[in-house]
């Protein structure tokens, strides 16, 4: 039997155990957090082939070399969907339709963000660049709010240790659906609806994170968008990637992906997810 190291113990882990044993494939987990990592001693456990490279990168260049893995979504995978700019960059380039975004990369003044507010309606979404779950994003509806988002962010980045002092100025997309899409290997493996409640919804509440309090809903795209998100795969080249969907009445755009998407319910996806998802993993193991 195959030996899976994934990294997380979070939903995704007990999600993927008992299909994966189905196929073969023990799942097991090897810590890259809370922990101490012996780099002079040979590790115990024996992996065949890891689920995606950790977020902790440098733990996961030690456990790489330590466990000799190769991972589904590997170190370079996992940075690029980070980050957010580059992503859209990219996919921009390529054709892909993105929403009207300005990098800001700091330190800058004040008129340089008011100038590049300027290219955009009002209310303007805040990003930082490399985080996830929503964290960090703002909404602000006039300059003095925006200025007022960046202040802090220039506190933030201030700090010397601050890898990355890039954030994002982005369109808002009013009344879009959120579809996380699930790609496996290039082919269109799964959506979901990403929605808020109704009642915070009405209390003026419009990220629709999953780990903020939305529903997860599964979806039948159509095909323009099942394409769409295989696209951006393709363009990205990462093989097992979420692709973010904002989707209103006259446009679609991406508007993130994520390396590292949780696994959802079975029942959300493809009737055959787990057979790709099982097929990738023993293509990257190399059998």
């Amino acid at each position: 039997m195959l030996r899976l190291a994934v990294t997380s113990r979070a939903e995704t882990f007990d999600r993927l155990r008992d299909p994966l044993a189905d196929r073969d494939i023990e799942v097991a987990h090897l810590a890259a957090e809370g922990r101490t990592i012996d780099l002079s001693t040979p590790p115990d456990d024996r992996f065949d082939v890891g689920f995606v490279f950790p977020s902790c990168t440098q733990a996961g260049a030690a456990l790489s070399a330590r466990h000799d893995l190769s991972w589904v979504n590997g170190r370079a995978a996992v940075l690029t969907s980070r980050n957010k700019g580059g992503v859209l960059a990219t996919l921009g380039a390529a054709g892909l339709p993105t929403p009207k975004t300005t990098m800001v990369s700091n330190p800058v003044d004040a008129d340089t963000v008011a100038a590049a507010a300027a290219d955009l309606s009002w209310p303007v979404v805040v990003k930082p660049n490399s985080t996830t779950r929503g964290t960090g994003v703002a909404k602000a509806t006039d300059l003095d709010s925006l200025l007022g988002v960046v202040d802090y962010l220039d506190l933030v980045h201030d700090y010397r240790a601050t890898g990355d002092k890039t954030f994002l100025l982005q369109e808002y997309v009013p009344d879009a659906r959120d579809y996380r899409v699930m790609v496996v290997d290039g082919a269109y493996a799964g959506a979901v609806e990403r929605r808020l409640p109704d009642a915070d919804r009405a209390a003026g509440r419009w990220k629709h994170n999953v780990h903020r309090g939305a529903e997860a809903t599964g979806v039948d795209l159509p095909g323009e968008l099942r394409a769409l998100a295989e696209r951006a795969a393709a363009v990205l080249d990462v093989p097992y990637l979420g692709v973010d969907l904002l989707v209103t009445e006259d446009r679609a755009v991406v508007a993130e992906t994520n390396a590292r998407p949780t696994v959802d319910a079975a029942t959300k996806y493809v009737p055959d997810f787990y057979d790709r998802l099982a097929g990738l993993i023993r293509a990257t193991a190399g059998e």
